[in-house]
């Protein structure tokens, strides 16, 4: 009697462990009392200084109200600052404030720290494998590697 083999269940596994590294992420940077999203929206509006609003929103594919809500709650952290657009008052030009590209630094450890945390089971050689195998399957599917697709979902991108 032959046995049937079950299936790898490769996207289940990638999904749990997307999962304990996002917990891991909002655990290291939880101290300098920011969410992944706040985090996320902060790192985007530092690397394009003058977006606007709408443009942000749209770059994550959520809706602007859910954005206002990030925004707001980064500018009254003092981390980001939001300006009329002289060429179009209806809009808002962001930036990211001295404090918050200091807090930039902060995210690069939290970063890291969740690498090395994920990583760890791994040797060397097998982290570069698998970096690139990961890097090859989301380039593959057309995922943006610098914006998580939590934006748009329910509740995702709102402060906690």
């Amino acid at each position: 009697m032959t046995s049937a083999r079950r299936p790898a269940r490769t996207g289940f596994l990638l999904s749990q462990l997307g999962a304990f590294a996002a917990t891991r992420f909002g655990e290291l940077i939880k101290p300098a009392g920011l969410t992944p999203a706040t985090a996320g929206v902060l790192r985007i509006i530092s690397r394009q200084p003058g977006l606007s609003q709408r443009e942000l929103a749209t770059r994550l594919g959520s809706v602007p109200s859910r954005v206002v809500v990030l925004v707001d709650s980064l500018e009254s952290a003092g981390l980001v600052s939001r300006t009329r657009d002289p060429a179009d008052r209806r809009h808002h030009r962001l930036e990211a404030t001295e404090a918050g590209r200091a807090v930039l630094g902060v995210l690069r450890s939290a970063a890291e720290q969740q690498n090395a945390d994920v990583l760890e089971p791994l040797g060397a050689e097998e982290r570069e494998a698998f970096a690139a195998l990961v890097a090859k399957l989301a380039a593959a599917h057309g995922l943006d590697p610098e914006v998580h697709a939590g934006y748009a979902g329910d509740g995702a991108a709102r402060p906690e």
